[in-house]
């Protein structure tokens, strides 16, 4: 079994509070990405999972029993770092071997272990090979084996392809699902890397300056953000916000008014009584339709990336302050310096309140998949 509870974790570095009250339950088998900007948390708190870090208020159950004081080695839990840490003088098999030498198991037990985490992972013809020898992606799955050999009820990733080139870490994606797949385990994976968490995770937890912003599955996350925060960084390229004020509103929706005087009424469970509160739209690059769409507002675009299968633009706002970025089809006549048509449907927006809160979507979530664009440029926020 591998069920971990989080339980009103928290964690200082003396007056610093860096994890504010986190309480999450991981069930068997389930693999959860821990997702935020740098300095969020989340490697902290895969750090406290681990043992490597005390906690300071709360509790960390795996298997229903409390991990606390327990040394990492008794947690039933094996940690793939973001380095791979290999010893550079000992072959695949001995470095993937290393942990069972320390547990000194019989020769016997130790090279059933290995066979199969090289097996698994494609590495058998590599057993005899030193580090040096290996490609970046060949060095990560010996690190991963490293951990395999262990058995552990959990397997925890700190930002484990970060020291990869593009191509390799979108191979190591598929390759780390299929393993989840294979082995049925507990995995925990760290990234800042959103495109990670949406093509690998069962669920997402989305970390804000130590606080968990949201948890839910990819699609979720990326149709219904309770906030603001999840709906700029789940997304790629993120979500476009206008400012809008609300002229009239009632349960089935609210009509919002743009600085340049166009009216739209979003399709939310909002409430009467909003008229005149500055409100947020939001509506996703994705979501973009050249002049076509229930609103069309014209932007000049100041950039335009020809991507092949899409066409991204970039274009400033009228009043200075931040982008409006459509990814669009790759045909799409977009210019340098031209005015186009940006059209979208209220079905596509998302509406929030003052205080950065999504309302509740009373549309049907719409069909188009996250735009995640792996092999073009890095859109990550």
């Amino acid at each position: 079994m591998g069920q971990l509870r989080m339980d009103n974790v928290q964690k200082r570095f003396g007056d610093t509070e860096v994890i504010k009250g986190v309480s999450l339950d991981i069930a068997n088998g389930e693999f959860v990405v821990f997702v935020g900007p740098s300095g969020c948390g989340k490697s902290t708190l895969l750090r406290m999972i681990a043992g490597l870090e005390e906690i300071s208020e709360g509790e960390i159950l795996i298997d229903g029993t409390v991990v606390n004081d327990l040394a990492p080695v008794k947690r039933g839990i094996s940690m793939v770092f973001q380095s791979y840490a290999l010893y550079p003088h000992m072959s695949v098999y001995e470095n993937i071997a290393f942990p069972l030498r320390v547990e000194r198991l019989a020769q016997p037990e130790v090279d059933k272990r290995v066979k199969r985490a090289s097996d698994i992972l494609k590495l058998h013809e590599r057993l005899t090979h030193k580090p040096g020898q290996l490609s970046g992606g060949q060095r990560q799955r010996v690190a991963i084996g490293r951990a395999i050999v262990r058995e552990p009820e959990v397997f925890l990733f700190d930002e484990p392809l970060s020291n990869l080139d593009a191509a390799l870490r979108a191979e190591m994606r598929v390759e780390l699902s299929k393993l989840h797949r294979e082995l049925e385990a507990t995995m925990i994976y760290v990234t800042h890397d959103q495109v990670e968490a949406m093509t690998m995770a069962d669920r997402i937890v989305v970390l804000d300056a130590g606080f968990v912003s949201q948890v839910g599955s990819p699609l979720e996350l990326y149709h219904r953000p309770q906030n603001t925060f999840v709906a700029g960084f789940i997304g790629n390229p993120k979500m476009n916000f206008l400012p809008a004020t609300c002229t009239e509103s009632d349960e089935t929706g609210a009509t919002v008014q743009l600085s340049n005087g166009a009216s739209i009424r979003v399709p939310v469970a909002a409430r009467p009584g909003l008229e005149g509160q500055a409100l947020t739209l939001g509506i996703r690059p994705e979501h973009i339709h050249v002049d076509e769409g229930d609103l069309v507002l014209e932007f000049t675009p100041t950039v335009v990336e020809r991507l092949g299968i899409h066409t991204v633009t970039y274009s400033t706002l009228p009043d200075g302050n931040g982008t409006f970025t459509t990814v669009l089809e790759g045909t799409a006549p977009a210019e340098t310096g031209k005015p186009l048509g940006h059209g979208f449907n209220a079905a596509d927006c998302h509406l929030f309140d003052g205080a950065g809160a999504a309302f509740s979507r009373t549309a049907p979530m719409a069909d188009t998949p996250p735009s995640v664009l792996p092999t073009g440029p890095d859109h990550t926020q």
